[in-house]
């Protein structure tokens, strides 16, 4: 009896495993194939960056730069293919530069630096009396790009016993951009063709989704 009961169990536990692997094996899509959701079914979550085609009615910010005096930056502002575009605006931006090597005479009392600075100007000496600014009352004997040339100079003085120091020379210069709206599959083109005419190319072509807008589709 004991063997006979130990054979149903064990049948009976055959039985359920062939029956709950038949269900498992039933499920559509269960097999196992090393497939992966097509690219075309995953959702883009909204304002991320997509990698694709530029679609036809999607708008863009878009701010090119630096062009160098207002007049220029007015001329290609009137560019025809800007009647294609959208809130065309010009921008003012005064943008640091590279400081420059400054060699001076220490700033000294206004009547001790004009006395000084007549004297080098009959001596023949290169120089000039800086009259505003922090170093004002300064003599400037030459600014220099390279600072190696400065220092040159800054040592040719002091053997001939002046006292020269070196100090940096900060300037900012004004430059112009242009910013508009348009069409992001036109934006290449448009900027093309403004760079023909201008004769350079420009320094930077910013492209960016506008804020809070998606497409125009329905403007006029």
């Amino acid at each position: 009896m004991k063997w006979l009961a130990l054979v149903l169990v064990v049948i009976n536990f055959c039985v359920w495993q062939l029956s709950d692997y038949s269900k498992v094996a039933s499920q559509p899509g269960s097999a196992v194939s090393g497939s992966l959701p097509r690219v075309t079914s995953l959702k883009v979550q909204k304002n991320a960056v997509v990698a694709s085609e530029p679609v036809s009615n999607e708008w863009v910010c878009v701010r090119v730069g630096w062009i160098k005096s207002v007049e220029v930056a007015e001329a290609l502002g009137a560019h025809s293919v800007f009647s294609r575009t959208q809130s065309l605006s010009l921008e003012k931006v005064e943008r640091p530069l590279p400081s420059l090597h400054w060699v001076i005479i220490p700033p000294q009392p206004p009547a001790a630096a004009l006395e000084q600075f007549r004297d080098m100007q009959r001596r023949g000496v290169d120089s000039y009396l800086v009259t505003e600014g922090e170093n004002r009352n300064a003599i400037s004997l030459g600014l220099f790009e390279s600072r190696s040339a400065a220092i040159s100079v800054l040592e040719e003085k002091k053997r001939k016993n002046f006292n020269v120091v070196l100090v940096n020379f900060d300037r900012n210069q004004i430059s112009y951009a242009l910013a508009f709206e348009a069409e992001s599959n036109l934006v290449e083109e448009m900027v093309q063709a403004v760079e023909a005419d201008y004769g350079a190319e420009f320094d930077f072509v910013e492209v960016n989704r506008c804020e809070g807008v998606a497409t125009r589709e329905n403007n006029p």
